[in-house]
């Protein structure tokens, strides 16, 4: 008598049965595939392996020369019908090169795509950009100048001694959707990025008017010369230095118009805690870099926030209070050991004075006794203080909206957005890890992070189509255990779709999906997903 015996191979599962179903609809590998046509005799398209690199991003993200091993332990080849031997770092670098010279392209069409096939409403859009720093060398001379390239710039984690690309995002304020992504130079100038922004932008919106809402580094003359010669609509932040405090100082917020906005974060709390939004408006002169450029008036919404007003409050409180405690320590030590000459008193007081930021009120003399010793005096002014505290909770937005059409707590309410494309870069940072970079030449640098804003868009589509499924408050139980409720985020959805395992079928036995846990029964109902139907590219 013979004996067989099978055994059972599993595979992680994941997400990949739903980031399949999403790339379809968004076609990706027919967009890359029709500007980046492979051979005839290649195993795979390039879009399939950009298909791939995007799946794996949403999964485990792996270096590209580790994505062959991650194909091979999840359930690549039962989804995507890709063998994982084929995904080896040559193939992948391959692909990226292919598609280096198209990335506009690519970026266009599916963002296009995901307009029309989920229906986003493209009306009000959030610009703004980030930057990545990258460890390696990228001399100047062995980059390709027709790609973004890195160079040393001003980046955002202040690494400084660091080379560093950007990437731009423009994100609908339905649903935080990044539709447009595009890679640009780590020393890139801000004008050129505004001008490419309002056309991509400009043509998503379609025939919409097009609201850009943007940053406080779009604040600058030749940006809004640039914006207001586009005629896009826009609304923007002015700088804290740009408005001085004596100026806010004078506003009474008393006059000012109160906002019906509330914060997410003040949901649960009793109306007497909940903070209260006032605006006014008056003009404002943009200073001129040469005499002869055109005078700029703005319209300037002025934002009063009752619980900034706090926070300030009580930051200041907290500086003023480490300033003095470390000044009196100074005070006491003054003439022994470690501060026992002017030169070295004044030196740690300058530090303090720097560390706390307290230059504007602190008034310090050093003076010798009769012994010769120095001793420190020191005391607060008020006067700038009282300007300071007058000046809590004010901000300044400026906008090209008609005062007639949109008043000033319509422009506060249309700002309020901005946020989502924060998160959103706190997304493409974080579980889309696009740091750090392990690819040499900065064309496929620049065609990574592109694959990984295509990635962001996924992620992002995930989480947007979950909460419209739920309706209501968008509130689901199940995805923390005490089982209370809250939105779900894409993070937590695709953490929870995680831990599905693909059990391989046998001679006898056909594939069978493993579920682990509750809540992702409920997920795959509300992303109308099919995870027992594998989805294999078209022969």
């Amino acid at each position: 008598m013979e004996c067989v015996i099978e055994s059972v191979v599993t595979k992680r599962l994941g997400a990949l049965p739903v980031a399949a179903e999403f790339l379809r609809r968004l076609d990706v590998a027919g967009a890359v595939d029709a500007l980046c046509p492979g051979r005839e005799i290649a195993h795979l398209t390039h879009g399939q392996v950009i298909e791939v690199l995007i799946a794996n991003r949403l999964s485990a993200p792996a270096p590209l020369v580790r994505v062959g091993d991650w194909a091979r332990s999840w359930a690549v080849e039962e989804v995507f019908g890709i063998e994982p031997q084929l995904l080896n770092d040559d193939r992948l670098a391959r692909a990226l090169d292919a598609i280096a010279p198209h990335l506009e392209e690519i970026a266009g069409s599916v963002g296009a795509r995901a307009v029309t096939e989920f229906g986003i409403d493209t009306a009000r859009m959030h610009w703004d950009m980030t930057s990545m720093s990258v460890h390696g060398a990228y001399l100047d001379d062995g980059q390709d100048t027709d790609y973004p390239q890195v160079k040393y710039g001003h980046p955002k984690d202040r690494r400084v001694d660091l080379k560093q690309v950007q990437a731009g995002l423009g994100v609908s304020a339905d649903g935080g959707i990044p539709v447009h992504a595009r890679v640009f130079s780590g020393g890139a100038g801000k004008v050129a990025q505004v001008v490419d922004a309002i056309r991509a932008l400009k043509e998503l919106a379609s025939r919409r008017r097009l609201l850009m809402v943007a940053d406080s580094k779009l604040f600058s003359y030749p940006n809004l010369s640039v914006l207001l010669a586009s005629g896009a609509d826009f609304i923007a932040p002015v700088p804290a230095a740009k408005v001085k405090d004596e100026v806010f100082a004078a506003l009474d917020a008393g006059q000012a118009a109160a906002v019906g906005y509330r914060p997410e974060r003040e949901a649960g709390l009793p109306q007497a805690r909940r903070g209260t939004y006032r605006v006014l408006e008056d003009v404002m002169e943009v200073a001129r870099p040469r005499k002869r450029d055109p005078v700029l008036l703005l319209r300037r919404v002025l934002v009063h926030s009752s619980g900034t007003a706090a926070g300030q409050r009580q930051a200041r409180q907290n500086r003023l209070a480490k300033a003095a405690a470390e000044l009196e320590k100074v005070q006491r030590g003054a003439g022994g050991r470690y501060y026992n000459t002017p030169e070295k008193i004044a030196a740690r007081v300058g530090v303090i004075t720097q560390r706390r930021r307290v230059a504007s009120c602190l008034r310090t003399s050093i003076t010798i006794d009769d012994a010769g010793a120095p001793v420190l005096s020191w005391h607060f002014d008020q006067d700038p203080l009282a300007v300071e505290a007058a000046a809590d909770g004010w901000y300044a937005l400026v906008t090209s909206l008609d005062a007639e059409q949109t008043d000033a707590a319509q422009v506060l309410l249309e700002y309020k957005g901005q946020g989502a494309i924060e998160r959103r870069y706190g997304d493409f940072k974080g579980p889309l890890a696009v740091t750090p970079l392990f690819v040499q030449h900065n064309r496929r640098v620049a065609a990574l992070i592109q694959v990984i804003c295509l990635a962001l868009l996924v992620f992002c589509l995930i989480e947007r189509q979950v909460r419209r499924a739920l309706g209501g408050d968008q509130k689901i139980p199940g995805l923390y255990p005490d089982a209370r409720r809250v939105r779900p985020t894409a993070r937590m959805i695709l953490f929870h779709l995680g831990e599905l395992w693909l059990r391989i079928g046998t001679a006898t036995d056909p594939p069978t999906i493993v579920i682990t846990r509750g809540v992702q029964v409920h997920l795959l109902d509300l992303l109308e997903v099919q995870a027992d139907r594998p989805r294999r590219p078209e022969t």
